[in-house]
């Protein structure tokens, strides 16, 4: 079986997505919807913005988002067996499903983008990865910082996770981690301590709007973000989709569970290869590769 995935926030880079414009009519319509829906010129900004400008919150979501499911959509990708996708990458799997429309999600993903600005702004934090340390002795070190907020925040895969946190939650962790035998622990250039609690502002702007947006009963399985494990009924994804601002991705859990479900190939469906590589540490029989 083959397993579609979707990246997340970071994947961006300048020029992104120009090449499927300019050769696909599938794609083409959806740069310009897009550009009609959010009221800007997105796909000006991700063809010829600079590096700065793709960091723009109103940008960064919804470019990775258009870009990833133009990709998907214009290959023909109608009938996917499994899809999962990574934080932001969530959104551009209910695509491929059919859950959403491009229309409604991208509409949901700058809604995500801006509440979860706003949300940076009233509790400054960050974030920082965690190398080489196993994933319960990150949580174990973690729960001993009564004083600050600092939780895990990514299972990107075996021996990568990355922690969320305000800033001095952060910084403490480091240095216990490091002490405990982290082989680096790697602050962020992030906006904020995304999926944390410090995140329940746009977690609860999201909601309402989640909640009035249509779901359709999708083609296949999404696996979700909070629990790593499938999901077809609506009111789940749904409901999911809202806890998966204040909850840790569990991506190497979802691969897991993909593997064990029968995904023997995963086709990445984005920007970047940053899925790939995380695939092949967390199931190395499996195949990944890239449309």
């Amino acid at each position: 079986m083959k397993a579609f995935v979707f990246p997340g926030q970071g994947a961006q880079f300048t020029g992104m997505g120009k090449d499927i414009y300019e050769a696909n009519p599938i794609a083409k319509k959806l740069f310009d919807d897009a550009d009609k829906i959010l009221g800007f010129p997105i796909s000006q900004v991700m063809f010829q913005g600079s590096a700065d400008e793709l960091k723009q919150t109103k940008v960064t979501q919804p470019a990775v988002f258009i870009h990833s499911v133009a990709i998907a959509l214009s290959q023909n990708i109608h009938v996917p067996q499994m899809v999962a996708g990574h934080s932001l990458g969530e959104f551009s799997s209910l695509v491929a499903n059919q859950a959403l429309t491009f229309e409604d999600a991208l509409r949901l993903v700058s809604k995500r983008a801006l509440a979860m600005q706003k949300a940076c702004e009233i509790n400054p934090s960050t974030m920082a990865a965690i190398l080489g340390l196993d994933d319960l002795v990150v949580e174990e070190i973690c729960a001993t910082i009564k004083e600050e907020i600092v939780v895990a925040a990514n299972y990107n895969c075996p021996g990568q996770l990355v922690i969320s946190g305000s800033m001095k939650g952060i910084e403490i962790a480091c240095e216990k981690l490091k002490a405990a035998g982290a082989k680096r622990a790697i602050p962020l250039q992030v906006g904020g301590a995304f999926h944390s609690p410090l995140m329940e502002p746009a977690r609860e702007e999201l909601a309402s709007a989640i909640e009035f947006t249509k779901f359709n009963t999708p083609i296949c399985p999404v696996y979700q973000n909070v629990n790593g494990l499938p999901s077809s009924d609506t009111s789940v994804i749904k409901e999911n989709l809202i806890s998966q601002l204040t909850s840790p991705v569990r991506w190497t859990q979802s691969v897991q569970t993909m593997v064990k479900d029968g995904a023997i190939t995963f086709i990445e469906c984005g920007p970047g290869k940053v899925l790939q590589g995380l695939v092949k540490k967390i199931a190395p029989q499996a195949e990944a590769a890239s449309l």
